[in-house]
């Protein structure tokens, strides 16, 4: 038996999308191991024995393995819980540790809408890996994905579609997605590549703006040290860029705040039969330099940790639309093959007891839905303006 690394997610995804981004990642609890198996054969065990050796059409058993978890799963009536194989489990690590493979896209599941039920609805962009081949191409967060090679994904789920993006270096797979009304199609070549999550861009009158993609490892300490970087150079304020940000590791995400907070509640989760825990963020932080978060409707899961966390605790003024509103919190953990589960386990709630779960973060100054990303930056940058004015055009103290 694989010995089990338990990870609480709060995953923008049903699954893992390794062909660019683990979506948010909540750890909780590492270390932990699930107890091994007893050895049993039961129902399912005599159904895919039956199936494999009687059914006209041959069926490989890995695959009828497969369809009984997933099956299983589906029971629960939770959309963002599932099945990974062994291959999509493996890039999901890598991914946490910001090693990216394949074309640079991350997914996420939407709900099919009324009558629906929990069932996926359809599979679409989450976000784009800046620099990535699907970036080269065009492609943008809000596609919805409609076929991988030759195969439709219109009924898919996350973790299909992501096993049908990869592939080896240098391969090439062509995807077509629709956005609005209309439908485009483009060859992207597969690559890997490890980038920078974090970006810091010096900005007019002093600001700075510390861009985000995602939550893997190290991110808080690069953003400490940008900001200890910014200190030094007279920063009157900073704009914090999560926009398109689909999540990550809950230990950076409160690692972030705790750049601009000195200690104090960041995420509390709560999960069945336990009591609730609260996640403190670090002493020390600068609690003194203007702040604005930047957000949009594809600002999920941790980064909403992140944003409701400031917000919550007066820290920054959150600017931009509606975040995407995931408040659950998965655990995955491997099975003796090396595939995982990923399950539901419990929700979490902002520093002020909120859940964002289905809701998601109302900013404190709204920009229009579908205004250009320029009128965000720009709203942003005028009210980090109004702060600096209002503290007698004082930066960091």
């Amino acid at each position: 038996m694989i010995a089990v690394r338990r990870v609480l997610r709060t995953s923008a995804v049903a699954g893992l999308v390794a062909v660019a981004y683990v979506g948010g990642v909540l750890t909780g609890v590492v270390g932990s191991h699930d107890p091994a198996p007893t050895p049993k054969r039961g129902v399912i065990d005599e159904a895919a024995d039956r199936i494999a050796a009687k059914a006209a059409r041959p069926v490989d058993r890995d695959a009828l393995e497969r369809a009984a978890v997933e099956g299983m799963l589906r029971t629960l009536g939770d959309r963002w819980s599932t099945y990974y194989g062994k291959s999509e489990f493996t890039s999901f690590q890598s991914a946490l540790e910001g090693h990216y493979s394949g074309v640079g896209l991350w997914l996420r599941g939407t709900p099919a809408g009324a009558g629906g039920g929990v069932r996926v609805g359809s599979i679409e962009v989450g976000s784009v890996q800046p620099g990535s081949p699907a970036a080269g191409a065009g492609v943008l967060a809000g596609d919805v994905m409609l076929r991988v090679g030759g195969t439709d994904v219109t009924t898919a789920d996350v973790s299909t579609v992501a096993e049908l993006l990869r592939g080896d270096e240098g391969s090439t797979v062509q995807v077509a997605v629709r956005r609005g009304s209309a439908t485009r199609t483009v060859q992207l070549t597969r690559a890997t590549f490890s980038t920078d999550d974090v970006v810091v861009e010096r900005l007019h009158g002093g600001i700075a703006r510390i861009s985000i993609s995602a939550f893997t490892r190290g991110v808080g300490r690069d953003v400490a040290r940008a900001i200890a970087a910014e200190s030094e150079r007279q920063t009157t304020g900073v704009v914090l860029d999560l926009r398109d940000n689909p999540g990550g590791l809950l230990d950076e995400a409160v690692a972030v705040a705790s750049v601009f907070l000195d200690g104090g509640p960041v995420v509390s989760y709560e999960r069945r039969g336990a009591q609730p825990r609260t996640l403190d963020a670090f002493e020390g932080g600068d609690t003194t330099t203007p702040l604005v978060v930047l957000v949009n409707p594809s600002t999920a899961s941790a980064a909403e940790v992140v944003a409701g966390a400031l917000q919550d605790r007066n820290r920054a003024v959150v600017v931009g639309t509606r975040t995407y509103g995931k408040g659950s919190v998965q655990e995955p953990s491997t099975l003796s093959d090396g595939s995982a589960l990923e399950l539901t386990v419990g929700r979490y709630l902002t520093p002020s007891g909120r859940s964002l779960d289905g809701v998601g973060i109302e900013p404190d100054v709204v920009v229009p839905p579908g205004a250009a990303p320029e009128v965000a930056e720009r709203r942003a940058i005028d009210v980090l303006t109004g702060l600096v004015a209002a503290l007698g055009g004082t930066g960091h103290g």
